[in-house]
């Protein structure tokens, strides 16, 4: 599971000099992308190899981690989002199932397709539901200061 991760960290880095990520803002965006995959490999030991579910707990991992080093290093989110997601984005499932309609196999294309996109729907899920939680506590936050201030 670790070398996994530490390829992945490695794949990720790449991503990131071909996306123009400088300096340790790339170190970073990397590193999440070997804990997001850590976290995948972890979940799907548990629970079952490529399960929906697992897709869902790797994003909300990448998602807490993404928020989390943006505010520190005062950088946007998407720096760090971007690297953490990738190692989760299904293209292969998504060439498998053009490659299938293409065959002329029908019911397996949609099959392969179908589970394609609600492993991409957890993903953007997870991001969601993490980045509105952030979203909410910030605005609480500040609220409750400025009403703390008067």
């Amino acid at each position: 599971m670790i070398i996994n991760s530490i390829y992945i960290l490695i794949a990720t880095l790449c991503f990131g000099i071909i996306g123009n990520v400088r300096g340790k803002n790339l170190i970073f965006s990397a590193v999440g992308g070997g804990i997001t995959w850590f976290f995948y490999l972890v979940s799907s030991h548990y629970i079952g190899s490529s399960s929906i579910l697992c897709f869902f707990i790797a994003s909300v991992f990448a998602s807490i981690y993404s928020e989390i080093m943006a505010r520190i290093l005062k950088t946007p989110v998407t720096t760090f989002i971007i690297g953490a997601i990738i190692p989760l984005v299904p293209g292969g499932s998504m060439y498998n199932a053009m490659l299938q309609y293409v065959q002329g196999n029908i019911s397996q294309s949609l099959s392969i397709a179908l589970k394609t996109l609600a492993i991409a729907g957890s993903i953007a899920v997870g991001i969601f539901f993490i980045s509105s939680l952030f979203k909410a506590f910030t605005l609480f936050t500040r609220n409750l200061s400025r009403h703390k201030s008067i």
